[in-house]
């Protein structure tokens, strides 16, 4: 899978997701604050653990550095 979240990110979502599910239980697991609370807590605590994004990857979007690791399948100019 395609890493798109840089540590920042991922730190960020680590310390938001729980501080939303401890919202949801402030509210009430049954309000639908509470019920969104919890699913977005949900999803940035997975997104945040795999380091991967869906809605990311569906925006074009990314936080993660840039890699410059050169292709393998190009092979540099011959010199004549």
């Amino acid at each position: 899978m395609i890493k798109n979240i840089g540590s920042t990110d991922r730190l960020i979502r680590f310390i938001l997701g729980p501080i939303l599910i401890v919202l949801a239980y402030i509210l009430g697991f049954t309000s639908v604050l509470g019920i969104v609370a919890v699913i977005v807590g949900l999803l940035l605590i997975g997104t945040a653990s795999i380091s991967t994004c869906p809605l990311y990857l569906a925006l074009h979007l990314s936080t993660a550095p840039k890699t410059t690791q050169p292709s393998s399948d190009v092979e540099p100019d011959a010199v004549h």
